[in-house]
């Protein structure tokens, strides 16, 4: 039997053209990271990930109407969230149930063609940022948002979850998050979703799975604990005093270090300085004082450099987006992602199979349940 390797760790399980990181960059598609995050719409990624090219302008216009479209919840939808949309469900739950949910309104649920799996992926794609943000408003006991069809993506998720026109400022920083996480190789719940329809289950299975895989803070839940941390900080004064506390009982610094990425990760400067921006427009640039004073003590003594989940957190706070909303922003944005590598999966599947190594007790004997 082949070694064990905890968590997969090095194991190549699929080819994939879909992005790449070699030698600490990350690629979609080829394109550099650095290239895209200064240039790209969220909605040019999307038909990137989907077709390993960019689109041109039609087919950009083509997509943006389509996503519009279908950001419009059927109307029990909406009211379903009724059911469970307090303080107590974690967003993340409710988008798990919820994904599950709009697949009974898919008229093409279950044709399997290649024209309607791609059709499918962008009424996902499209009702996924519906989903956050009419649950955010129904637990705050307000009426959702119908999408405005003049607005982008990243501007469209924005207004439906707030209610108002976003600045120029936060469509620009919003849409730049949305381009840093919509995919990352073949993490965990982009490989739950792969594993997930390599039985050929539906896509809507595919994402309910990789939802609950992206919900542990392992993974997507980071940023939401960074945030978390940086409100027990109350100002650049007390950094040393909690880092110490926190190094001293051997704790977690959220933010920081990667499974992949050891020479830091490329995402994390794009966030760095819309954090700089977004706080500053804000009134709270004290929490990116914060966050600059951290990052340089974590690499002083630790070495450690910040992931995309550090700064990504104060841009979302300074927007007054709630903390318990990071992750599933992350959801919204990785669902191209995971789409596309469903779609991949479909197009060259093997179903996934692993071995596993028995390492229990052997050779033993019923016995009777009078003699146990």
């Amino acid at each position: 039997m082949a070694e064990l390797q905890k968590g997969l760790e090095g194991v190549i399980a699929a080819e994939t053209k879909i992005s790449s990181i070699v030698d600490s960059q990350l690629t979609y598609a080829g394109y550099d990271i650095d290239d895209l995050a200064e240039n790209a719409l969220f909605e040019e990624i999307i038909f990137l990930l989907w077709n390993y090219r960019l689109p041109n302008q039609e087919e950009l216009d083509a997509l943006k109407d389509k996503l519009n479209h279908y950001m419009t919840l059927n109307p029990r939808v909406y009211n379903h969230f009724e059911e469970y949309a307090t303080d107590n469900v974690h967003p993340m739950t409710a988008l798990r149930t919820s994904v599950s949910y709009i697949a009974h309104f898919d008229p093409d649920a279950e044709n399997e063609t290649e024209e309607n799996r791609l059709e499918r992926a962008v009424r996902i794609q499209a009702k996924i940022a519906s989903l956050v943000t009419a649950f955010a408003r129904v637990r705050e006991g307000k009426e959702p948002i119908k999408p405005n069809p003049e607005l982008s993506y990243a501007a469209n998720f924005l207004y439906m979850l707030k209610g108002e026109l976003p600045t120029d400022t936060q469509v620009e920083a919003f849409n730049k998050a949305l381009v840093l996480h919509a995919d990352h190789e073949l993490n965990a719940s982009a490989f739950t979703a792969r594993c997930a329809v390599s039985s050929l289950s539906d896509m809507y299975s595919g994402i309910v799975a990789a939802v609950g895989s992206l919900k542990g803070p392992l993974h997507g839940g980071a940023n939401e604990q960074v945030m978390n941390m940086l409100a027990e900080v109350k100002s650049v004064d007390e950094v040393d005093a909690y880092l110490d506390k926190k190094i001293k009982n051997k704790e977690k610094i959220m933010g920081f270090g990667h499974r992949v990425y050891k020479d830091g990760d490329p995402r994390a400067k794009y966030l760095r300085e819309m954090s700089r921006k977004i706080t500053e427009e804000a009134g709270r640039s004290e929490l990116y004082d914060i966050s600059i004073a951290i990052e340089k003590r974590m690499k002083e003594e630790k070495g450690l450099i910040p992931n995309v989940d550090f700064f990504s957190a104060t841009v979302y706070h300074s927007m007054d987006i709630p903390h318990d909303l990071f992750t599933p922003i992350f959801a919204v944005s990785r669902t191209s992602g995971w789409t596309a590598h469903i779609l991949e999966q479909y197009r060259d599947n093997r179903i996934m199979r692993p071995r596993a190594k028995y390492i229990g007790e052997t050779e033993r004997k019923y016995l009777p349940i009078e003699e146990r």
